[in-house]
């Protein structure tokens, strides 16, 4: 009885210990994110936490991040004027989230890295790919925000597609100003269910703020 205990207790504490040693490399990965600001870093991060899911084979957040990181190497493309590129980086970033919702299925969270990843591709040309890419990024949307209407991250999408869509096509700047203040007053008060849950976009709702035209 006491080797059984015993074993039991060595077991428990295996599992403790590993589970610490994946929040806290999970933890300075998802803090090194916004510290990035080249394709090569975003690239190598990326790598990281498919090698972290990999390990873990359980965990959807590495996979997320995943995607996460070589989504934002795809939007430093679109701002950099190059949108040969916006393809095969959706292409990488969608391999990553596929993984991820395989392992949490009807998230909120990855539906908004959906949406993303189909703006990046509409962005190659978006007159031709609004009706296909524009779309899907819309849908992709809606179903986030029917699972987790309160999501400040929904709100700062919908924020940005107002903000930048010219007024001849519905947009407005004046009216994504609103919606980042709403998204901003969502971060205020939403909670996430972990400490490793995503919790970006705060800092680009404040930008646009303090940056009003």
């Amino acid at each position: 009885m006491k080797k059984l205990i015993f074993a039991m207790c060595l077991m428990t504490g295996i599992i403790a210990f590993s589970q610490t040693a994946y929040d806290k490399v999970m933890t300075e990965k998802i803090a090194s994110i916004e510290k990035h600001q080249t394709a090569d870093e975003f690239t190598a991060l990326a790598n990281d936490f498919k090698r972290i899911g990999d390990k873990e084979k359980t965990q959807w957040l590495p996979y997320y991040y995943a995607a996460f990181s070589t989504i934002q190497k795809g939007r430093m493309a679109m701002r950099e004027g190059k949108l040969a590129d916006l393809d095969p980086i959706a292409a990488e970033a969608q391999k990553s989230l596929d993984l991820a919702i395989d392992l949490n299925k009807d998230n909120a969270e990855n539906l908004i890295l959906q949406k993303m990843i189909h703006g990046l591709k509409m962005m190659v040309d978006p007159q031709a790919r609004f009706m296909s890419e524009g779309m899907l990024a819309a849908d992709a949307l809606s179903k986030a925000e029917k699972i987790d209407a309160g999501n400040p991250r929904i709100t700062l999408m919908k924020a940005e597609d107002t903000y930048f869509t010219p007024e001849q096509f519905g947009g407005s700047k004046a009216r994504g100003l609103e919606l980042f203040q709403k998204s901003l007053d969502q971060f205020k008060i939403y909670k996430t269910k972990s400490a490793l849950d995503p919790n970006w976009g705060k800092g680009e709702a404040e930008y646009f703020l303090a940056n009003k035209p």
